[in-house]
């Protein structure tokens, strides 16, 4: 049997930059995992004992909740939560693409539907199989969506930005080019307005822009991925 200490996992985007994921092992997953079960139950129960007076409606209206609940739940969490539903993000964690980008739908629909096959033989028995004997402490559903749960990166304080209307990046940023946009937008003002639109030039396969537009685009999207949106 493997080290049961968590490890680390090192990525190389296709840009070179290396990303360093921290893995979570079976017992904070396993944690989380309850947690998640004890918030899924008890909304559950709720909609139970109110829909539970509206008879044979209320029972469809019911099974149609259940569904939702059990196969939708940790997907919307997973791809609008940042990659942790609430037992995950109470215990630090988060899922992420073996990539390092952030989880999307695909990715999060596969490792969630695929959960009936880790719970065989009986009550996950695959999956504690699975999360002991991988080298990234994967279960079924993390190998065929090539997804790994990581603990959460502390929040990083940012410097002083240009106010700008925040933009959503058109394509999805690593981690390491998400900070060094920001790194761009925090030295600004400490550049000359020509060198601030000759660094952001080189940015136009991302901005679609050149000169002022595109340096505007640029420190509008640091804004955006520096949370003030």
């Amino acid at each position: 049997m493997r080290d049961m200490l968590d490890s680390l996992l090192i990525v190389e985007t296709p840009e070179g930059v290396r990303l360093s994921l921290h893995l979570a092992g079976m017992v904070p997953r396993s944690l989380a995992f309850g947690i998640d079960m004890a918030v899924r139950g008890v909304v559950m129960i709720a909609c139970a004992t109110v829909l539970g007076k509206l008879g044979n409606i209320g029972l469809g209206l019911l099974l149609i909740i259940f569904f939702l609940m059990e196969w939708l739940y940790p997907v919307l969490f997973e791809v609008y939560g940042g990659g942790s539903t609430p037992g995950k993000r109470m215990m630090g964690l988060t899922v992420v693409e073996a990539s390092g980008l952030p989880v999307g739908w695909r990715a999060s629909m596969i490792r969630n539907l695929l959960r009936f096959a880790d719970f065989l033989p009986f009550f996950y028995g695959f999956a504690v199989f699975s999360l002991l004997h991988t080298a990234r402490f994967q279960r079924l559903g993390d190998l065929a969506a090539d997804t790994v749960v990581v603990w959460r990166q502390k929040p990083q304080v940012f410097g002083e930005l240009p106010e700008r209307k925040p933009i959503e990046p058109p394509v999805r940023l690593t981690p390491e080019e998400q900070r060094s946009l920001i790194n761009f937008a925090e030295r600004a003002g400490k550049l000359s307005m020509q060198r601030q639109i000759e660094l952001s030039d080189r940015l136009k396969p991302l901005t679609g822009a050149t000169g002022q537009s595109g340096l505007e685009r640029v420190l509008g999207m640091a804004n955006y991925l520096a949370g003030k949106r």
